[in-house]
């Protein structure tokens, strides 16, 4: 099952690749610069925006960018909310 330090792996390794701020790809991801960072603080978050953000990263990773072997990689259209 994932879990939200899974989602912040992934925000981890997309930063690796696409070297930009925790605030800047907060806002790509949820449309607020600040849920990274909230999610980071160990706030919570709903079932529909964690797989929105899933679904982000799904179709978002970068193509030369391998992605985490220990994390299932869903279809980008199965997890849209």
């Amino acid at each position: 099952m994932m879990q939200i330090g899974d989602l912040l792996r992934l925000a981890d390794e997309f930063q690796r690749a696409v070297p930009i701020e925790d605030k800047t790809l907060s806002f790509r991801v949820f449309g607020d610069s600040k849920k990274l960072a909230a999610l980071r603080d160990k706030s919570d978050i709903t079932v529909s925006r964690f797989n929105g953000a899933l679904g982000w990263f799904a179709t978002n990773w970068p193509a030369d960018a391998p992605w985490p072997e220990d994390i299932e990689r869903p279809a980008s259209e199965a997890v849209q909310p």
